[in-house]
């Protein structure tokens, strides 16, 4: 059985690591790698190939940036001729970036069966354009693979057939469990000269957080409040970078006491980073997972989450807006020793994708 695996951006990478061990290891698979190039820092994709001991992929497509319809477009036209070389038995996608839909699109249209996992995910806010990506690959393909409870009812009301749902788990829990101790070496807290658990972790990216000024500024006083506690470590994604400097607030977010700006890091110095976190503050959908996993609190700055398991179950708080005194409230309630207590949702246990290869190769 020949698999096709998709990665687009970086969160793809953590999931498909586990996923092709696993094929690897299965004397039944033969297991191939499509990078579309959606995340296209060239820098960043090497190091995180390498540190989660992913070959070179087997196709570079090296689409990068542009609007949607132009990433998923070029997508679907230079993924068309892989598949009429390949001849796959299956295309795999994960997540939900344009690389997930576009491929899925052209896959089923030529009748390879195609499967989707972290299925079901729902955030019920269409105007996030990975609701859409989420909601077109599960409605076309042949087989998808759920992490959370939540993902088969949100299945079973779309109407998609119980024989096409697996509960099977989380492959990024499946990458944590693997890399955590070889996570351990890495020295990136005496590189930024901080102690495990005194410090605050930050990432903020998403459009309707860092695009406008009041955002920007909101975050600034809330890492204004967080540095009264701890110091902060703020890995600054290139979006948030950007903004900061279009609105000329760049130096004021640098004079802030006890921040600690940093570029973004490789995949074993972020691991690290969360593992050893006292409170993570957050816009990110897969660190909800992670911290869950960890048991670290976690911030999150969303008006919905698609993962409502790290909330139900696990160490997450969803904050609606980024009012920064409701995020002094929570903080000061984290620092008196009335943080969440969350505990680890079923089948995140390190064995996701052995589970997925033994349900392709069985039933597909």
């Amino acid at each position: 059985m020949k698999i096709l695996s998709i990665v687009g951006a970086r969160p793809n990478f953590m999931k498909v690591a586990p996923l092709h061990r696993a094929f690897v290891n299965h004397s039944g698979i033969e297991s191939k790698i499509v990078h579309t190039g959606q995340h296209y820092d060239e820098k960043m994709s090497d190091i995180f190939f390498n540190q989660l001991e992913l070959p070179k992929p087997d196709y570079y497509l090296g689409i990068g940036g542009g609007s949607h319809t132009y990433q998923k477009a070029n997508v679907m036209l230079a993924f068309e001729k892989i598949l009429q070389d390949e001849k796959p038995d299956i295309v795999l996608v994960v997540g939900d970036v344009n690389a997930t839909a576009a491929c899925s699109i052209v896959a089923v249209k030529m009748g390879i069966k195609t499967v989707h996992v972290e299925a079901g995910l729902r955030s019920g806010d269409r105007s996030m354009p990975e609701e859409i990506n989420r909601m077109i690959t599960d409605v076309i393909c042949d087989g998808l693979f759920v992490t959370e409870h939540s993902g088969l009812i949100n299945l079973a009301k779309e109407g998609i057939p119980d024989n096409k749902i697996f509960f099977v788990g989380n492959v990024m829990i499946d990458s944590l469990i693997y890399f955590r101790k070889k996570a351990t070496n890495s020295t990136i807290l005496e590189d930024i000269n901080i102690a495990s658990k005194d410090y605050i972790l930050m990432t903020m990216h998403r459009p309707h957080n860092v695009d406008q000024e009041k955002g920007l500024r909101d975050i600034m006083q809330i890492i204004r409040y967080a540095t009264k506690h701890k110091k902060v470590v703020f890995p600054i994604h290139p979006r948030t970078l950007n903004n900061y400097k279009k609105y000329k607030l760049y130096q004021e977010l640098e004079k802030i006491n006890n921040l600690i700006l940093i570029e973004p890091q490789g995949y074993l110095e972020f691991l690290k980073l969360m593992d050893n976190a006292a409170l993570i503050i957050t816009d990110s959908g897969g660190i909800q997972e992670e911290t869950t996993f960890l048991q670290v609190p976690c911030l999150t700055f969303r008006d919905t989450t698609e993962r409502p398991i790290t909330v139900e179950l696990g160490t997450n708080i969803l904050m609606q807006d980024l009012n920064p005194e409701t995020v002094k409230i929570k903080m000061e309630n984290i620092f008196d020793g009335k943080a969440k207590q969350g505990i680890i949702p079923p089948l995140w246990d390190g064995n996701t994708s052995k589970r997925i290869a033994n349900i392709l190769f069985e039933k597909y």
